[in-house]
């Protein structure tokens, strides 16, 4: 048997609590999926979870999975994706899991192995409330507006998108497909872009939301060109303060006990943690997937490799969750 209790105010997630020796594989897929598209923020509690456990309820509702190559996180599983989460100590603004990337992932599991005695909450908020909190002029300027996420390549990322790591201009004009970049070059070097609304309505919910890689870069890696506007405009500071002021007040902490897991919709809800005092206690297990149910985005590309099967693409390494 198994209890749910909604979100309420101050909690964004509902929470999932074993009532005897429930593994999460005895809560049936419908329930599950009901409550996903519900919620879209699912803690689990008291259930009896080990990596076996954790590998069978990730692949029973995902096809696949991509590996986050950010620096700072031990592979748990190799052929199935699982890593812990960053073992650095630092805190983290919020974010959407790989949200810097075209292939940013539907949905997050983190399962908590072993659990930090103080500090260390991964905080939670959801990019609907926050739409629903900002200021009508915040709203205004952001609504019709993208983002570009452009960087300049290395030869090995050249080589995988593009079959050479020195691809000349017919080449980056018309890439093999499936590819979810366009090419450019930046003073003789190759760059790809893609872009993003700034707002843009989640999987299972008609309601816009604010899901997007600019609070992490702004306040933790400490970069304004990254994402920028539609011509390469700085996103101006007093809009991304504007966000971080409207989701600062519903952000709340999951407090981990041993065997947690939580599962958080990636096109909806956003994710940090708070600093982390010792750091040698703390190890969270993550997997980062892509659903069998999902309503994929209507500006992802066709065909989606990564999900086909397990997605590795060559990336510089980086600081990040």
């Amino acid at each position: 048997m198994i209890s749910v209790l909604p979100p309420e105010r101050g909690r964004p997630y509902a929470i999932i609590v074993a009532e005897g020796q429930e593994s999460p594989l005895d809560v049936p897929e419908s329930t599950f999926v009901d409550l996903y598209k519900t919620y879209g923020a699912l803690l689990f509690r008291s259930f009896e979870v080990n990596l076996e456990t954790f590998r069978t309820f990730t692949s029973r509702y995902c096809s696949s999975s991509v590996f986050n190559e950010s620096p700072d996180r031990l592979l748990v599983d190799r052929e199935n994706n699982i890593q812990t989460v960053n073992l650095g100590g630092d805190p983290f603004p919020l974010h959407p899991e790989l949200s810097r990337e075209p292939w940013k992932p539907d949905v997050c599991f983190f399962w908590c192995m072993s659990p930090p005695s103080r500090g260390g909450e991964t905080v939670v908020c959801d990019g609907v409330d926050i739409v629903r909190n900002l200021p009508r002029p915040i709203y205004d300027a952001l609504k019709p507006r993208r983002l570009h996420y452009t960087q300049v390549m290395a030869p090995e990322v050249c080589a995988y998108w593009l079959g050479s790591p020195d691809p000349d201009d017919e080449t980056m004009r018309n890439p093999p497909a499936p590819c979810p970049y366009t090419f450019f070059r930046i003073n003789g070097r190759v760059a790809r872009s893609f872009s993003r609304p700034a707002l843009h309505k989640p999987m299972f919910s008609d309601d816009l939301a604010f899901g997007n890689f600019l609070l992490f870069a702004r306040y933790y890696l400490g970069k304004r060109n990254f994402p920028t506007f539609e011509q390469g405009e700085i996103v101006p500071d007093e809009l991304v303060e504007a966000v971080k002021a409207a989701s600062d007040p519903i952000t709340a902490p999951v407090v981990w006990r041993e065997n947690d897991f939580i599962v958080l919709d990636n096109s909806r809800f956003m994710h940090g943690r708070n600093a982390i005092i010792e750091q040698s206690e703390r190890r969270i297990a993550s997997y980062f997937g892509y659903l069998k149910f999902a309503v994929p985005d209507a500006e992802e590309i066709a065909d989606a490799p990564w999900r086909r099967e397990a997605f590795r693409p060559p990336q510089p390494r980086r600081p990040g969750v």
